[in-house]
C-alpha cells in the first residue's frame, strides 16, 4: 500500500513537473501570437496584460499589404527556395557520407570524423570574413546560390554525424540476408537498409529546415539586395532606430513566419513516428 502510494505520488509530481515545462514552453508562442493582434498603443503599455483588451487584425495588413516597405510573398519565396534547397543538398550529401562512414572501412576515416566534431566547434561568424571573400570571389554575392551553399555547409557537419548514428543502428546481416536472396549490394541497401533510415533522414531535414530558415546573419552579410530578403532580414526592416518600433507587426510578421516551419513539421512527424516503429526487428 506505502508503495503505491509513494508511485501515485511521484507521477503525480512528475506530471506536475511535465504541465509547468509545457506551459514555460508554450507561453512564449502564446505571447507573440496575442501581441500580433494588439494595437500598438496598447503594446507598449507598462500594465502586463494576459489577454488583449482590443482584438485586431491591422498588423497583419500592415506585414502583407504596406506598400511602404518590402512586400512579405517576395521574402517568403526566397526562404522556402533558400532552405528547401538546402534540405536537399545536406539530405543527399550527408545521408552518402554518413553510409560510406558507417559501412566502409578505409584511411583517414577516424580523421574524417574527428574532422567532423571539430567543424562543429566553429561558430560561423569567427569565418564570416573568410566565406564573404570566398563568395565574392566566385562572384556570388547577392544571389540565392551563396546562400544554398553556405548553409548546405552548415548543417552538413551535425546532419552527417546525426545519419551515422542511424545508418550504424541498421544491422548490416539485413543486407547480407537480402543479397544470399538474390538482390544485389546495392539493390539490397535501397530496398531493405535505405527504409530503415526514413526516420533519420526526417529528423536531420528538420534540423536542417528550422537552421536554414531562422538564420540571420549570412542572408544579412551575404545579400543586400532588398528583393532577395529572407523572413529574418525582412523582418529587421521593422525595426525603427529613430522612432517607434512596431512590436505589434513584427510579432504578426514572426507569427507569419512561424507558421510555414508548424506546417512543415506537422507533415513530417507522422511519418517519422510510423518510420521508429516500422523499423522494428525481431532478433
Amino acid at each position: 500500500m506505502i508503495g503505491s502510494r509513494s508511485y501515485r505520488g511521484m507521477t503525480v509530481l512528475w506530471c506536475a513537473v511535465a504541465v509547468v515545462i509545457f506551459v514555460c514552453s508554450v507561453f512564449p508562442v502564446y505571447w507573440m501570437v496575442k501581441t500580433s493582434l494588439q494595437p500598438n498603443s496598447e503594446v507598449r503599455t507598462p500594465e502586463l496584460q494576459l489577454w488583449p483588451e482590443t482584438l485586431t487584425l491591422r498588423n497583419y495588413e500592415t506585414v502583407l499589404l504596406d506598400p511602404g516597405r518590402t512586400p512579405f510573398l517576395p521574402a517568403l519565396g526566397t526562404s522556402l527556395v533558400v532552405t528547401l534547397s538546402t534540405v536537399l543538398i545536406a539530405a543527399v550529401l550527408a545521408f552518402l557520407a554518413a553510409v560510406a562512414i558507417s559501412r566502409f572501412r578505409f584511411r583517414s576515416r577516424t580523421g574524417f570524423i574527428v574532422a567532423i566534431l571539430v567543424i562543429q566547434m566553429l561558430p560561423l561568424e569567427a569565418m564570416m570574413v573568410s566565406l564573404y571573400r570566398v563568395l565574392d570571389g566566385w562572384q556570388l554575392l547577392n544571389t540565392i546560390l551563396a546562400l544554398v551553399l553556405v548553409y548546405a555547409a552548415t548543417v552538413l557537419p551535425f546532419t552527417i554525424w546525426t545519419l551515422r548514428g542511424f545508418v550504424d543502428g541498421v544491422p548490416i546481416e539485413l543486407e547480407e540476408a537480402a543479397m544470399i536472396d538474390g538482390c544485389s549490394r546495392l539493390g539490397a541497401f535501397f530496398r531493405v537498409t535505405f527504409p530503415l533510415l526514413a526516420p533519420g533522414l526526417i529528423a536531420t531535414g528538420v534540423f536542417a529546415f528550422i537552421q536554414a530558415w531562422n538564420e540571420f546573419l549570412v542572408a544579412l552579410v551575404v545579400n543586400t539586395r532588398p528583393d532577395l530578403m529572407t523572413l529574418p532580414v525582412w523582418l529587421r526592416t521593422f525595426l525603427a532606430l529613430n522612432g517607434t518600433t512596431n512590436w505589434a507587426a513584427i510579432m504578426a510578421g514572426s507569427t507569419l513566419m512561424a507558421v510555414p516551419v508548424v506546417v512543415f513539421f506537422l507533415l513530417v512527424q507522422g511519418r517519422m513516428a510510423s518510420g521508429l516503429v516500422s523499423g522494428a526487428v525481431k532478433g
